[in-house]
């Protein structure tokens, strides 16, 4: 069994599959892509949307309740949040208008939105570039059992290359970086549905507050004080 495992390990097939399958996903993207990529792999096996999204709703409904006892004004006041939620009770409490806080709310998931694509797409171009890689190994070393065939030392090591760079591209494609981009894209989707959520609930809290009479911003700024 150990001896299986030292044949099917072949540093030199190895780093022509990797290099040359990271060199071809960093060529497709963006430095900062290739490091949020990188930086993605933290909370890959982390991530629990279900549970961010029950805090966020938590968080909105103790915004709401600021808002109705305080004013909109004091959203910002909400313990707690996570840092998204935080982050729009500061932009709704400042915000000019509900229409302005609506125009932040989907620059913000959109821009979030690119950020994440461009991480999975890495991850999507290293599923597809080490098929090749793989291929590329294969090819330098059917040349290279070609080129000795008069010396059958040579031939076994030049065959275990083209046959293992095969291995490890497809191994690194479908085990690897092909499941990584399919959990992040999945991900992404479920984070960006509950903080669309909680940010059209906020919306329609600042909708609220232009409707609010001058008694109830007395009564509102009385409890503030």
């Amino acid at each position: 069994m150990f001896e299986l495992a030292a044949r099917l390990l072949d540093p030199m097939a190895l780093l022509l599959v990797l290099g040359g399958t990271a060199l071809s996903s960093a060529m497709r993207g963006t430095r900062e892509d290739l490091a949020r990529a990188l930086a993605a792999l933290r909370p890959l096996l982390r991530a629990r949307p279900a549970a961010d999204a029950m805090a966020a709703r938590r968080s909105v409904r103790e915004i709401e309740h600021i808002a109705e006892q305080k004013g909109i004004a004091c959203a910002d006041h909400v313990r707690g949040a996570g840092p998204f939620v935080r982050r729009a009770a500061l932009r709704l409490a400042d915000a000019a208008s509900a229409e302005d806080f609506a125009r932040w709310a989907q620059k913000d998931v959109e821009d979030r939105a690119a950020r994440h694509e461009g991480a999975t797409a890495i991850w999507r171009a290293a599923a597809e570039a080490a098929p090749a890689m793989g291929m590329i190994g294969t090819v330098i070393g059917l040349i290279g059992m070609f080129a000795a065939m008069d010396d059958p030392a040579t031939i076994g090591p030049a065959m275990a290359l083209a046959l293992l760079t095969t291995l490890y591209g497809l191994i690194f494609s479908a085990a690897v970086a092909g499941p990584i981009a399919g959990r992040l894209e999945r991900l992404s989707m479920a984070e960006r549905r509950w903080q669309q959520t909680a940010l059209a609930r906020l919306e329609a809290l600042a909708r609220a507050e232009a409707s609010v009479t001058t008694e109830q911003w007395l009564k509102r700024r009385a409890r503030a004080e």
